[in-house]
């Protein structure tokens, strides 16, 4: 078993590699080679919770399974401490032979953003930009690298929680070769940017006001009933004057943006559904996670070389 660190997950789950895997996973579930239980949460301690999350391929598509096991604490980082840790173990389906340890962290910033990646690809009316991101932390950097290098971004607006902590994300985006500017106005900033991220740790809403009609919105920082990021209103307004989709069917029991807004979950498409891009009307992207993408991640390691 070959034991990856967070340097060597992230060099094997290029963007683009890891955005065919995603893709690939996506026919296979439609074509029922995939089983992906919904994932438990296990209380482990006083605001420290336990995932696991298993997913594997059936023949013929591929012998190969994978489970994360993380936990997740949101106070982590005031301790110096990332608020996802744990690991993602691949497998031999047929043998249970443990193939790779990957980093659990990277595996969940590097395959949301590719999840998001996809969904703009196929259902932004803009995908290449101005773009806004609501967060400074490792998933908001992950979307606006996978989007940058892969749609093709190169502005980038950004609101922190603290007007500090905008200034050196935009400072790190920088030196990376991105236009970046902390937003001081966010409905001008709204006004300015047909793709948006929200991607803060979903204590509190963060996003308000009304998008662009060709707004592309990726919501991925609330994964619980409990969690929210988005004003009921504005999440009201997108299903009123474009559409919601889903990545997978387990958010629509777990996306608190939506359920906070009212909205018929059951009745809303997911990415497996396929649903078109529409000619009119802003989009919002429901990313609550699923194991169907750490088995891509999984995939992208097992199935191509990598250093």
């Amino acid at each position: 078993m070959k034991v990856y660190d967070d340097a060597a997950t992230a060099r094997a789950l290029p963007w683009l590699a890891l955005l065919d895997a995603i893709e690939q996973t996506l026919v296979d579930q439609a074509a029922g080679r995939v089983q992906a239980p919904d994932r438990w949460v296990l209380p482990l301690a006083k605001a420290t919770s336990w995932f696991l999350m298993p997913a594997w391929l059936l023949p013929p598509a591929a012998d190969l399974a994978a489970i994360k096991l993380i936990t997740f604490n949101a106070s982590n980082p005031t301790r110096g401490l990332p608020a996802i840790l744990g690991d993602v173990m691949v497998l031999r389906a047929s043998t249970g032979e443990r193939l790779a340890l990957l980093d659990g962290p990277t595996v969940t910033a590097r395959r949301t953003a590719a999840v998001s990646l996809h969904a703009a690809r196929t259902l932004a009316p803009l995908p290449t930009g101005p773009m806004l991101v609501l967060g400074t932390g490792v998933q908001a950097m992950s979307h606006v690298q996978a989007f940058s290098q892969a749609l093709g971004v190169d502005e980038v607006w950004v609101r922190g929680r603290t007007d500090a902590s905008s200034q050196s994300f935009a400072q790190a985006l920088h030196q990376q070769g991105l236009y970046a500017e902390p937003v001081t106005d966010l409905d001008a900033a709204l006004a300015r940017c047909p793709l948006v991220v929200t991607a803060t740790s979903a204590q509190a809403v963060c996003l308000s006001g009304r998008v662009r009609d060709d707004a592309f919105v990726a919501a991925v920082g609330a994964f619980s009933p409990q969690m929210i990021e988005l004003d009921p209103a504005l999440t009201r307004d997108i299903a009123t004057r474009g559409q919601v989709v889903l990545d997978s069917a387990a958010a629509r029991h777990e996306a608190g943006d939506l359920i906070a807004a009212g909205l018929d979950l059951m009745s809303l498409p997911t990415l497996a559904d396929h649903p078109p891009r529409r000619d009119g009307g802003p989009v919002l992207f429901k990313s609550c996670g699923s194991a169907l993408w750490d088995l891509a991640a999984a995939r992208c390691v097992a199935e191509r070389p990598h250093p």
